[in-house]
């Protein structure tokens, strides 16, 4: 497993979310982002901090309405959803799943493109830094993937490459206490076993609805909160 770490600073302005932690130095995020194909990501992020802080930043991050993960001029265009799965005086995690994503200039997206079998990344956020921590198989096209964020970025963003070896922390088994509802279990096989993940997809939540007697908006809930809690199980285990 491969490591390829590189920070992003931000200019003030340029990113509603970094200006909420760089205006409390002891807030803080992490992430934990999955682009489970090259137009889907499915992103975790826990936001520390003082209230106040805390409150803006998931509500920016919850907000369906609004694109976050571009790093470019070019906005994502595609399907958001996100849930706030806890939320206290100084702490809020929220899971956010973009899919259609046919035309994003996400980070994680854009690595998806270059990096073969399989991706995944952290991300800290602190003041005006993000920091990335991208692990792969294969890290035969990073040269390919660091030009790309070199000229993709929009101005007011700056990259600085930290480091390419081999990865420190490989990931654990993170699924191996994964708790499902029989009913989130069946429907995330089912989109599995018929190609829901697959680019392009090999079918929709109508047929999957049609072929599990269910409404299509029952599937979609029961695969989204699947997907969450896929996502969380991720997170504590890594």
């Amino acid at each position: 497993m491969r490591e390829f770490a590189f920070t992003l600073t931000y200019e003030t302005g340029v990113d509603p979310l970094m200006d909420a932690l760089a205006a409390a130095p002891e807030a803080g995020s992490t992430a934990l982002v999955c682009p489970v194909s090259e137009s889907e990501v499915w992103r975790l992020d826990t936001v520390t901090g003082p209230p106040q802080t805390v409150e803006r930043a998931a509500a920016l991050v919850a907000d369906e309405e609004r694109d976050l993960l571009s790093v470019s001029d070019r906005g994502c265009a595609g399907r958001r959803h996100s849930d706030v799965l806890s939320a206290s005086a100084r702490r809020a995690v929220v899971y956010t799943r973009v899919s259609d994503a046919t035309r994003c200039d996400a980070v994680s997206l854009i690595a998806r493109r270059y990096l073969s079998g399989g991706v995944l990344a952290s991300v800290t956020r602190r003041e005006s830094e993000e920091r990335w921590r991208v692990l792969t198989e294969s890290d035969e096209k990073v040269g390919m993937l660091y030009d790309t964020l070199g000229g993709t970025l929009r101005e007011g963003i700056a990259f600085r490459f930290d480091h390419l070896e081999e990865a420190t922390e490989p990931p654990s088994n993170p699924f191996a206490s994964l708790s499902l509802r029989p009913e989130q279990r069946r429907v995330l096989e089912l989109a599995a076993e018929r190609g829901y993940y697959e680019t392009p997809r090999e079918t929709t939540l109508d047929d999957l609805a049609a072929e599990l007697d269910c409404p299509r908006s029952t599937v979609s809930y029961r695969l989204r909160r699947a997907e969450a809690a896929l996502v969380a199980s991720f997170l504590s285990g890594t």
